[in-house]
């Protein structure tokens, strides 16, 4: 069944504090330890570039980086990158495995509703699963825009809201219920919203994609996601004993019905939009 509440592009009601549900945001990315996880996603990172055709010497920004796939994945095609992310330890991570590889990047803190940087200075823009966790979508998209040039391209990868993390999210949404009036991070997985976001100044092109999660068990998905990945780890922080057990329950349920695997692991698909915006 479709998602019609993470699919639908009007606008909120209810008006909420985006600031500060920015730095609540910002304190649950940087719980747990978001690298455990995010260094399985490196594929992904890889595939953006290639669809961008990125070329040796292109100016390349990585917003909302993480510990930095799409920043690798761009210096590894030599290109002059720029990371960012608002959680400094997310960038040491990926300054020590750039460090690692010998590859030379620009790390900087920075927040992607409010990039620090002129207008038209990239030649690409890149967000991997990042971006699309912004609390206003439209200043985070006019940002974008903003500090690419004229005939480049944002390049992003965002969860669906029907695939296995987009549900992820709304069985979390069911148990901590998110702040009012904000719209939900899968709305960049929809294709209807990117054109809202994007299609005044740019051409929008969007593919489904899918990204597999592979684990030994589903629960060790869970003690890694649980332990690890920010937005579950405070949701299990906020609940007591028995509402834990509860959605540790409609988390197994979750996974039952996504996984491809007969083996008791988990081989789990999820589906996100690879999507490349170009600049007019």
């Amino acid at each position: 069944m479709k998602d019609t509440a993470a699919s639908s592009t009007s606008t909120p009601a209810v008006k909420t504090d985006l600031k500060a549900l920015k730095e609540r945001q910002r304190g649950a990315w940087a719980s747990g330890d978001y690298a455990v996880v995010g260094t399985t996603l490196q594929i992904v990172g890889e595939s953006l570039c290639e669809a961008l055709d990125l070329r040796s010497g292109s100016r390349v920004l990585d917003v909302a980086a993480g510990n930095g796939n799409a920043t690798l994945a761009a210096a590894r095609r030599w290109c002059d990158v720029t990371s960012t992310d608002y959680v400094p330890a997310l960038l040491e991570r990926g300054r020590r495995r750039a460090e690692a590889e010998g590859l030379e990047v620009t790390f900087q803190e920075a927040d992607a509703e409010a990039l620090p940087f002129p207008d038209g200075t990239f030649d690409a823009v890149l967000s991997t699963f990042g971006v699309m966790f912004t609390p206003d979508q439209d200043r985070a998209a006019a940002e974008l825009l903003r500090v690419c040039r004229v005939g480049g391209k944002i390049g992003l990868a965002n969860w669906t809201p029907d695939g296995f993390i987009g549900q992820l999210f709304k069985t979390i949404g069911q148990h901590v219920p998110p702040a009012p009036g904000v719209r939900s991070p899968a709305l960049w997985g929809v294709r209807a919203r990117l054109e809202e976001l994007f299609s005044d100044s740019a051409d929008v092109n969007a593919t489904e994609r899918s990204f597999v999660f592979r684990y030994r068990s589903p629960e060790h998905w869970l003690e890694v996601f649980r332990t690890w990945y920010g937005p579950v780890h405070k949701a299990f922080a906020a609940l007591p004993q028995d509402k834990a057990a509860a959605l540790e329950r409609d988390f197994m349920a979750l996974i039952a019905r996504f996984n491809t695997a007969a083996d008791g692991t988990m081989v789990v698909p999820s589906s996100y939009l690879e999507v490349i915006v170009t600049k007019r």
